[in-house]
C-alpha cells in the first residue's frame, strides 16, 4: 500500500478522496482550511471531477452537503467549531431529515483558543443530535474514519461527525492508503418525502432516530476504534478519547501504562466496555481533550461509588489542551516540565502586516473620530482585528463572525450615536448582510466600513464570496447609493479619506465606506503561483 506523510486535516482529505467523495462544502477556518485545500490542490480530486469550491458560510456549506446526499453522493463538510454553530439548525435537523448519500461533518475544535474565541467541544453538538461522532487518536485512524464513517452514514441514513482537534489537523505522520473506492452513482431518495420536515413527517423520522440509538452503541461496542487495553495494576482505570491517548503514553518509554486502559475513538459511548473498567478498577481518570462530556456522563450513570478523577475535580485543568506532562501529574509521576527559560527575546504580539490596506483604512477612522468620545467601535472576525492592539487601539469588539454590524446597530438604539461597524469583505457576505438589511429598515444612524482586501485573508488567502459585489450588495438591501463610498487606503489618500470618513460618521442613517486594495500576502501568493506555473509549463 503506498504510504504518505500527512497532516491529520490532510489525511482526511485523502481518506474522502480515496472513499468515493464526490463534493466537500466548507468556510475556511482554523484549524479545518486545509483539508479543504488539499482536495483543491489534488490532481487526483480534479481528475475525479471532485467539487471543492468554498462557501459563503458553513451554514451553506452544510445545506449544499444536504443536497449533495438527497442525490445519493458521498459528501464532506468541513468547519472550525465556532462555524458548527453557525450550521448549527441544519446541522441538528440533519438527523432528522437522515442521509441518502453518505455525509460526514468534520468540526476541528481549538482548545487552548490558538485562533478562536472559545474552546468549546464538539463532541456536545454531535450528542445533542443523536448521530454518531468519531474522534481519531492519530492520522492513521483519521483516513480510516472517513471511509468507516461514510459506510456507516449510508448503512443507518445518518449524518456522521468527526471532531479532530489543532493537534490532531496540524501535526504529521505516515498514512497507509486502504481500497480506492469509486464516486456513487446519482440516485434519489427511496422516500421523496424524506427530507421533507413538515412535523408529521419529522415525528415518524425522529422515532426513527430514537430507535436507531441502540444500534448506535452496538456500532460503539464492536468497534475496533475503541479499544480496551488490560493492565496488572487495577487499582486505576484510564478512559481516553482521541488525541489524548497520545499524551497518555507519551510517558510511558515501552508504551505500556500498566494499569487498564479504555481508549474511545467513537461514540455513542460503549457502556459495556466501560462497566468492565468500572468493575476491575478502584477509581477512574479520564483523559479527554476539550470538555468533561465523558466525565459528566460517567458520573451521572456509572458511577457506583468508584471515585472518577478528572478536568471536573481538578486533577488535570479545566481549561485549555492537555499535554503528556499534565497527564504525567495526573497519574502522580514526576512533573516533567523544565525550568523556566529565561527571556532572552521580548514576546511579540501578532501586527498587521508591512504594506496592509487595513493600516491605512484604521489610521484614517481614527483621525477622523478624534473629536468623539471613544468606544464606539464595533469590530468582527478577520486579520483586522489586529487593529485592537498598539498602535491602532482602533476598535473596541471581536464577538463572533458578523456580529460587527448589529451590535453598531444595537449602539446607536440605545443612543451612542455616531456608531461604527468594522467587517471584513469575506465576513460580509458570510454573516453581514443580515445585520446591514436590519440597519437599512431601520435607518439607523451607523457607519459601516467593509474592509475589501479581495480575499479571505486570516485563513491563507482563500477566495472571497464578496469578490466585486459588495457595493451591487449594499444598493440591493437598500442602501442609498449616495451614501457608498468606495476608498483607495493608501498614505497619499490620507486627507481625503478621513473628510469623507466624517461626513459620512454625521449622516443620520446608514453608511457604507468600501476601502478597497488588494492583501499584500495575498498579491504574493498569487505571484508566486504564477511563476510556479509558468516552470511547470516550461518543464
Amino acid at each position: 500500500m503506498q504510504k504518505l506523510l500527512l497532516l491529520g486535516d490532510e489525511a482526511i482529505a485523502q481518506g474522502a478522496i480515496d472513499a468515493g467523495m464526490s463534493g466537500i462544502y466548507a468556510y475556511p477556518g482554523t484549524p479545518s482550511t486545509e483539508i479543504t485545500e488539499y482536495v483543491q490542490h489534488s490532481k487526483e480530486a480534479k481528475q475525479k471531477g471532485i467539487r471543492c469550491s468554498w462557501s459563503t458560510n458553513e451554514k451553506t456549506a452544510m445545506e449544499a452537503a444536504l443536497g449533495m446526499s438527497y442525490a445519493g453522493k458521498r459528501t464532506m463538510v468541513c468547519m472550525k467549531h465556532v462555524g458548527l454553530n453557525v450550521a448549527a439548525d441544519p446541522f441538528i435537523n440533519s438527523s432528522i431529515t437522515g442521509a441518502n448519500g453518505g455525509i460526514i461533518v468534520v468540526s476541528a475544535d481549538d482548545p487552548s483558543m490558538h485562533s478562536s474565541q472559545n474552546e468549546q467541544d464538539s463532541r456536545f453538538f454531535g450528542q445533542f443530535a443523536m448521530i454518531p461522532i468519531l474522534e481519531p487518536a492519530n492520522q492513521q485512524e483519521a483516513y480510516d474514519m472517513v471511509g468507516y464513517g461514510f459506510n456507516m452514514s449510508e448503512k443507518y441514513k445518518v449524518p456522521v461527525l468527526m471532531r479532530i482537534t489543532t493537534r490532531m489537523a496540524h501535526s504529521r505522520a505516515g498514512v497507509a492508503r486502504g481500497q480506492i473506492k469509486s464516486q456513487n452513482e446519482m440516485s434519489l431518495p427511496s422516500d421523496l418525502r424524506q427530507f421533507v420536515l413538515l412535523p408529521a413527517i419529522a415525528r415518524r423520522r425522529y422515532k426513527l432516530l430514537l430507535n436507531n440509538q441502540v444500534f448506535f452503541e452496538k456500532e460503539s461496542e464492536d468497534s475496533s476504534f475503541n479499544q480496551y487495553i488490560d493492565g496488572a495494576d487495577k487499582k486505576m482505570g484510564i478512559i481516553t478519547t482521541g488525541i489524548a491517548f497520545n499524551y497518555l503514553i507519551e510517558n510511558f518509554s515501552d508504551r505500556v501504562v500498566g494499569f487498564p486502559v479504555l481508549k474511545i475513538g467513537q461514540y455513542p459511548l460503549p457502556r459495556k466496555l466501560i462497566e468492565k473498567l468500572f468493575n476491575e478498577c478502584q477509581e477512574v481518570l479520564i483523559l479527554e481533550e476539550g470538555y468533561p462530556l465523558v466525565e459528566e456522563m460517567l458520573k451521572g450513570y456509572l458511577a457506583n461509588g468508584i471515585k472518577i478523577k478528572g478536568r471536573l475535580d481538578g486533577t488535570v485543568p479545566r481549561d485549555g489542551e492537555l499535554n503528556p506532562n499534565l497527564v504525567a501529574v495526573a497519574l502522580g509521576m514526576k512533573d516533567t516540565i523544565g525550568a523556566d527559560v529565561p527571556e532572552l527575546v521580548v514576546g511579540r504580539p501578532p501586527a498587521l502586516c508591512s504594506g496592509c490596506p487595513h493600516i491605512d483604512s484604521y489610521l484614517a477612522l481614527n483621525e477622523a473620530l478624534a473629536t468623539l468620545a471613544p468606544g464606539r467601535v464595533f469590530s468582527d472576525i478577520g486579520c483586522y482585528t489586529l487593529g485592537a492592539l498598539k498602535p491602532f487601539e482602533a476598535i473596541n469588539s471581536c464577538v463572533d463572525m458578523g456580529a460587527s454590524i448589529p451590535m453598531a446597530k444595537g449602539a446607536a438604539d440605545a443612543g451612542l450615536v455616531p456608531a461604527v461597524a468594522v467587517i471584513g469583505d469575506s465576513t460580509f457576505t458570510h454573516s453581514g448582510i443580515t445585520g446591514l438589511i436590519d440597519a437599512v429598515k431601520d435607518n439607523s444612524p451607523i457607519t459601516v466600513l467593509i474592509l475589501d482586501n479581495g480575499t479571505t485573508g486570516m485563513t491563507g488567502g482563500q477566495e472571497s464570496s464578496a469578490q466585486g459585489r459588495i457595493e451591487d450588495l449594499c444598493k440591493a438591501v437598500g442602501v442609498e447609493e449616495d451614501h457608498i463610498h468606495i476608498l483607495k487606503p493608501l498614505r497619499k489618500n490620507h486627507e481625503e479619506n478621513t473628510q469623507i470618513l466624517i461626513k459620512e460618521l454625521a449622516y443620520q442613517g446608514v453608511s457604507v465606506i468600501i476601502p478597497r486594495r488588494e492583501c499584500i500576502v495575498s498579491i504574493d501568493k498569487r505571484m508566486r503561483e504564477k511563476e510556479k506555473a509558468r516552470k511547470e509549463q516550461l518543464a
